[in-house]
């Protein structure tokens, strides 16, 4: 990883933890590191070399397989954008106004070709949206309660403001975090990883972020996503009954946190 930590944009105390669990699965990290080149043997065996992204000794690591994965960009070349007018941004990204409208009438542009996180799911939003604006409707999308999901074991799920952008903003936050450790479900099926945190605002109580390190943590973070779209508060999660035994306990357990706090911890 060319930076000196993991999960870029998502929230570092999660990106901290999650390090350490994978750590502890057998993962070997190499930080503020890039890869100058992979060379392929005779045999098909891969040789990687890897020096620190300031500059420094190289490093050979031997291996059988290397993904590669730096990023993506905007599929716009060969489209015939500039044939007909439409314009692009400096990241060869299409340009479009609060409608989703191009510079040239009648043509409008979603999902990765347009500024945003290119995800899937809002792609999709957009998608609605352009049809309800183009059946005289109100079309929205509310860019702040984007859900996003790291797919591995365990996951890490995540909606709102990191506890650094709060930071940056000064915004004056609360914290409310619980361990699926005091999780009844999760001692069950042997899934204690991980743990659950919201972020409130401290004047409001309304919930500003929330960030989930555990299994099924992508289908939990819905009801934060829900309750935030609502400008819910942690008050309002937390006065909300959760069946028992389930993992999304924990998330109501953090919520309580914020308040007069947890209940089974």
């Amino acid at each position: 990883e060319y930076l000196d930590r993991i999960l870029p944009g998502m929230d570092s105390e999660v990106a901290r933890q999650f390090q350490r669990m994978l750590q502890k699965q057998g993962m070997e990290f190499k930080l503020s590191s890039k890869v100058a080149g992979i060379d392929k043997q005779d045999d098909g065996s891969l040789k990687v070399r890897v020096e620190p992204a300031k500059g420094g000794d190289m490093e050979i690591l031997d291996a059988d397989v290397a993904l590669v994965a730096i990023g993506r960009k905007p599929f716009t070349e060969g489209l015939g954008l500039d044939i007909v007018g439409v314009a692009l941004d400096e990241r060869g990204r299409v340009r479009v106004d609060q409608h989703y409208k191009t510079s040239v009438d009648g043509i409008y542009a979603i999902g990765d070709v347009i500024a945003g996180p290119m995800l899937a799911h809002k792609a999709e939003d957009e998608g609605v949206a352009v049809a309800e604006i183009l059946n005289g409707q109100a079309g929205h999308v509310n860019y702040a309660v984007i859900p996003a999901v790291v797919y591995t074991n365990p996951e890490i799920a995540s909606v709102g403001k990191t506890e650094d952008e709060l930071k940056a903003e000064g915004i004056d936050y609360k914290i409310g975090k619980f361990p699926f450790t005091a999780n009844g479900r999760a001692k069950a099926m042997l899934a204690t990883q991980g743990f659950v945190k919201i972020l409130a605002d401290v004047e409001t109580d309304r919930v500003l972020g929330a960030h989930i390190v555990g299994k099924n943590a992508g289908e939990m973070i819905h009801e934060m996503v829900v309750l935030m779209e609502f400008s819910g508060s942690a008050e309002d999660l937390a006065r909300s009954t959760h069946a028992h035994p389930t993992l999304s306990e924990a998330v109501r357990e953090a919520a309580l946190s914020l308040g007069d706090g947890a209940i089974h911890i």
